[in-house]
């Protein structure tokens, strides 16, 4: 029994100091892995300058090493804390902490994936919790609820720009295809259509005909039209979800997940006590 309570204690503290900002010492230890973090980006952005890289190539590779295996050190201190290990790997902070050490073990096979380890910017997210700026955190919450909402009805909408750009392109491909080389197929004219309703407009394709310009310019208008739609969906989900009620950053000791309520006595994902 004294060992089965020592081993919760143990369990207890170290999900204190790693899960929690409140305390001193998760504060403290928050901050090192922002540092950490910080100087892990540096050391990327630094190994893709070609001339920095032939020369403190080696030197900067040794030092992401080490900065990995402190990463996967405490990922597995993670899992180890708290009570059910699988809400947390599947959370979103636990695949943010999991792909944020996994590109520098893939290099080791396919070198390229290393610069992938840029996804460690994802980690500062943290920020907002460790100092406190519970309005940002409130704000990103509702930001993502409105999107989750709204998801169904975007998906519906791009099919049918989807369409609708695959039938404006079979369209400047009819009038444009026999005098416009740049307009050598549909797939090609659909791609035109694509960048042309978006309003990117690289200009590597353009229409020359006089009918393939008053399409383009009907596609241009459309274009703004549409641009306009998801942004009003968004809109209104956001002005539903959003909440004034405060966060506070404590975690769930069962599956890590924060955004509970200042009162709240139980996990709303999980419903553990807190």
């Amino acid at each position: 029994m004294n060992s089965q309570q020592e081993q919760r204690n143990w369990k207890k503290k170290l999900f204190t100091i790693i899960f929690e900002a409140d305390t001193r010492a998760g504060k403290n230890f928050d901050l090192a892995l922002l540092v950490f973090i910080l100087i892990s980006l540096a050391l990327v952005m630094l190994q893709s300058i070609p001339s920095v890289n032939d020369r403190y190539g080696p030197s900067l590779n040794k030092v992401e090493w080490i900065i990995t295996i402190l990463f996967s050190i405490e990922y597995l201190l993670r899992i180890i804390a708290v009570r059910r290990p699988v809400k947390y790997i599947t959370s979103f902070y636990g695949m943010v902490d999991l792909l944020a050490i996994l590109p520098t073990y893939i290099s080791l096979i396919f070198p390229a994936s290393h610069f992938l380890l840029v996804i460690r910017v994802l980690r500062l997210m943290r920020i907002f919790r460790i100092l406190k700026l519970s309005q940002f955190v409130r704000e990103g919450n509702a930001i993502v609820q409105a999107m989750k909402a709204s998801a169904r009805r975007i998906g519906i909408f791009l099919a049918f720009v989807l369409l609708l750009s695959v039938v404006l392109g079979a369209l400047v491909y009819v009038v444009e295809g026999r005098v416009n080389d740049k307009f050598s197929s549909i797939p090609q004219s659909i791609y035109w259509a694509i960048v042309t309703i978006t309003t990117v407009g690289y200009g590597d394709i353009s229409p020359i005909t006089p009918a393939g310009k008053i399409v383009a310019s009907l596609i241009m208008l459309l274009g703004y039209a549409i641009l306009a739609v998801p942004t009003g969906i968004v809109t209104v989900e956001m002005s539903k979800t959003f909440k004034k009620e405060d966060k506070h950053s404590q975690a769930c000791p069962n599956c890590a997940a924060y955004g509970h309520d200042p009162d709240a006595r139980f996990c709303k994902y999980c419903g553990s006590e807190l």
